[in-house]
């Protein structure tokens, strides 16, 4: 009797582990369904508006009864008076982009080179100042830095944003190039000086090289930061020609009649490159180069 008692106790462990179990994995299932459909409703949304006719876009039909692509039309052949200049805001998000990413690399991996591998005589103060900058929200800061840029005659001036976003978007470039360089051999860079380098070439053919995966994934931020933000690109930009992408959707909301077709057809096109170059680079962004620099 006992051995039956004995065999069985296994038995019935097992069972309540197997049932924990599935039931676990079952609600872990229906919660990620959850989160899935609760993600994808509103980029579902925005694909339906965009297939509506201008008529139909407040209908109760869950998809569009006769989906049309005559909105993506008109917005890329700029055939509506709030599009007219929209090829050439997209040049402006594009150039706000670019630009920024280049100067958020360029000033975050020259901060970062000279505090950590050319020990930069209390170079750690340099980084906490700059990560102190986020303690303060940006919202905050726009008004003074509004007036800043009317000052230097930088208002309405694609320049004062690439300005605002380089301030917003160095600081956690400096970290996490500090964080990646410590993952970089400091023998690579002794072992280039012993044959002759000069900072900058170490910096340029050795640094940059190896620190492409932190590059990439920064500049994606970077470049993220730039093409999605609005206070700032609102508040300084104030002409048609000058406006960006963000800032011309929001014209769409001030007149009488908002053709919400047009404007979810906008975002979607808006939305295609940093979808596209995101997935380009995703791999580069957890590539470890650094594996087998230095053998000892």
């Amino acid at each position: 009797m006992s051995a039956e008692l004995a065999y069985g106790r296994p038995v019935r462990h097992r069972r309540r582990y197997w049932l924990r179990r599935n039931l676990t994995e079952a609600a872990a299932l229906g919660l990620g369904v959850v989160i899935v459909i609760w993600t994808l409703t509103p980029i579902y949304n925005m694909v339906a508006v965009a297939l509506e006719s201008h008529g139909d876009v407040f209908t109760n039909n869950i998809w569009p009864a006769k989906p049309s692509l005559e909105s993506f039309w008109i917005v890329l052949t700029q055939g509506y008076w709030y599009l007219e200049y929209f090829w050439q805001q997209f040049g402006n998000s594009l150039y706000v982009g670019v630009i920024t990413v280049i100067l958020t690399l360029l000033i975050g991996s020259l901060v970062s080179f000279s505090i950590g591998r050319m020990r930069l005589r209390h170079g750690w103060l340099v980084s906490n100042a700059a990560l102190l900058t986020y303690v303060i929200p940006s919202s905050f800061l726009a008004i003074p830095f509004y007036r800043i840029m009317q000052k230097y005659g930088l208002s309405n001036d694609l320049w004062s944003v690439i300005a605002a976003e380089v301030t917003f978007a160095t600081p956690y470039a400096i970290f996490i190039f500090q964080q990646y360089a410590v993952s970089i051999p400091i023998e690579l860079d002794e072992a280039a000086r012993i044959d002759g380098a000069s900072p900058i070439q170490v910096y340029l053919h050795i640094y940059l090289p190896l620190m492409a995966p932190a590059l990439v994934a920064v500049g994606t931020y970077a470049l993220l930061l730039a093409w999605n933000e609005y206070l700032y690109q609102f508040l300084l930009l104030s002409s048609k020609r000058n406006m960006t992408v963000p800032v011309a959707l929001a014209q769409f909301l001030n007149s009488d009649e908002a053709p919400w077709n047009y404007m979810m057809a906008t975002a979607i096109v808006y939305a295609l490159p940093p979808i596209a170059i995101y997935y380009a680079f995703r791999r580069r962004m957890t590539a470890g180069l650094t594996m087998g620099g230095v053998k000892g």
